[in-house]
């Protein structure tokens, strides 16, 4: 069948965030992220939930996605990020109409990722709102100023990844090592505040060195019926 003439085809528009917004609630999605797993920033963790739930739920015209938090995750890749890339795919299934987020550096701290995933979701209609930078993509028409603050928080978290290795070879080369009692084996913290041995656990200490010079694997080792105690 021939097209009539002087039709002209008009393509489909993609619909958009905001155009939706006329027609039904925007479904937010927000995204927090500590750097550490430290005391101090789990607090923090604690509160960007909560001021996030509130947030979204205080807006008549948005309801609440989901929020998604990691964890004692740092770094500049997002590969690690689990609940980063479960949000990614709940927008990918057309889930989420919105993203929001304290900052660029708690998004991503690689430029490039930033933007790749800028632009992915910009794609499929849904917008990023950087709190800090007051940005939101959907309506920035340049994504200058994201790449120059992307470069500001990779460069940051490469700096400070150096100044903590050399802080923590410092402290080696004199004597200062810190350890994760909860996972150690056969030790806890003295009241000197030095290594204290735990007889109990020292017994399954001696005994795994005793099978592993016996000639036993790890892996056979760690069935073995007599360190069972661990």
């Amino acid at each position: 069948m021939s097209t009539a003439p002087n039709v002209t085809i008009i393509p489909a528009k993609v619909q958009t965030a905001e155009s939706r917004d006329k027609y039904h609630q925007l479904r937010v999605a927000a995204y927090c992220r500590v750097s550490t797993a430290q005391e101090e920033q789990q607090n923090s963790y604690q509160v960007q939930i909560a001021y996030y739930t509130d947030l979204i739920n205080r807006k008549k015209e948005w309801t609440l996605a989901g929020i998604f938090a990691d964890e004692g995750i740092s770094g500049t890749q997002t590969k690690k990020r689990t609940e980063f890339n479960r949000m990614i795919r709940m927008c990918r299934n057309k889930k989420i109409d919105l993203v929001i987020t304290k900052s660029i550096s708690r998004f991503a701290r690689n430029t490039v990722d930033c933007l790749e995933y800028v632009r992915q979701l910009k794609d499929l209609g849904i917008g990023v709102i950087f709190e800090k930078e007051n940005i939101n993509t959907l309506t920035m028409t340049s994504e200058f100023m994201i790449a120059l603050y992307g470069s500001f928080a990779q460069a940051e978290s490469e700096s400070i990844s150096k100044n903590v290795s050399w802080g923590k070879g410092k402290a080696y080369r004199e004597g200062k090592v810190q350890f994760q009692y909860k996972y150690l084996l056969g030790y806890k913290k003295g009241a000197d505040g030095k290594p204290e041995i735990v007889p109990e656990e020292a017994e399954t200490v001696r005994l795994i060195y005793t099978l592993f010079l016996d000639g036993y694997s790890m892996s056979r080792i760690k069935s073995s019926s007599r360190t069972k105690v661990f």
